[in-house]
């Protein structure tokens, strides 16, 4: 391995430790060529999100974007992310599909800010957190795009959920349309943070839907060796905490986003690894 590419990896690895909500307690039980792997596949998805996110016009974010997918094609020009990113994809069988994927839930983010119905936003959680699975699947070895998208989907639940006050002040609402009609909540009722029965039922809802595709997802389980599986059911466990905090707060999610403690955190990679 060159200079360049034992850099690059170290600066995705240090992003991944800086950004990442849950992501680097997962990967941290990972053999080394495995970590770095994964730790690349978060750099790219993080330069998507930074830029559909970001405060620059909407066709600047939207030529930014389609240079991803672009440079996706083409040998990496030095970028640390990039030149981790091609080794990675030398290294194991990541799906190209899938990073392209994660750059076309970069665009939705720019083309809508609502989603009529649960189909409209699954079909975007399988382009965002379902496509990150689906890249993964490949570093940690088993053929099962399937139930690795549907375990990005829960863990993307999770997060619609977790930031539904964050993705207001984006200008974004995430949750169906038809679902916040049917349970008589109003956009207003969001903007002004009422902690209603209406609300408390409609996200019930939402985290039965979200526990049921974890379910599924963790069939994953099975098809993995030993420290990919501890490296998922980290992922997992992480999240399954946040939803539990999310239910015993009584859905209150308008104060910001529940937080894990660093032990609650190291005590479920402790759990993964037995």
């Amino acid at each position: 391995m060159t200079a360049e590419v034992e850099q690059a990896y170290a600066e995705v690895e240090r992003l991944t430790r800086a950004r990442a909500r849950n992501f680097a307690y997962g990967i941290m039980v990972l053999p080394k060529v495995k970590r770095r792997a994964i730790a690349a596949i978060y750099a790219f998805a993080r330069e998507v999100d930074d830029v559909a996110d970001g405060n620059a016009p909407t066709d600047e974010k939207r030529v930014r974007l389609e240079e991803l997918h672009r440079r996706l094609d083409v040998p990496p020009d030095g970028a640390a992310m990039w030149v981790a990113l091609a080794d990675a994809r030398e290294r194991f069988p990541i799906s190209a599909q899938a990073l392209h994927d994660l750059v076309d839930g970069g665009l939705a983010d720019l083309d809508r800010s609502r989603y009529e119905t649960f189909d409209e936003l699954r079909d975007y959680c399988s382009h965002v957190a379902g496509a990150v699975g689906v890249a993964c699947i490949g570093v940690y070895g088993a053929d099962q795009p399937q139930r690795a998208e549907a375990l990005g989907i829960a863990l993307q639940l999770i997060n619609v959920m977790r930031d539904v006050q964050e993705d207001w002040q984006l200008g974004r609402v995430y949750l169906p349309q038809d679902e916040l009609a049917s349970f008589g909540v109003g956009e207003e009722d969001i903007a002004a943070g009422r902690l209603t029965p209406a609300w408390q039922a409609l996200m019930a809802y939402q985290s039965a839907r979200a526990r049921t595709y974890l379910e599924d997802g963790l069939t994953l389980l099975g098809y993995l060796d030993r420290r990919s599986a501890a490296c998922v059911g980290t992922f997992a466990g992480l999240y399954r905490a946040t939803l539990e905090r999310i239910e015993a707060s009584g859905f209150d999610v308008f104060g910001g986003p529940p937080q894990l403690s660093t032990l609650t955190k190291l005590r479920i990679v402790g759990a993964n690894l037995i």
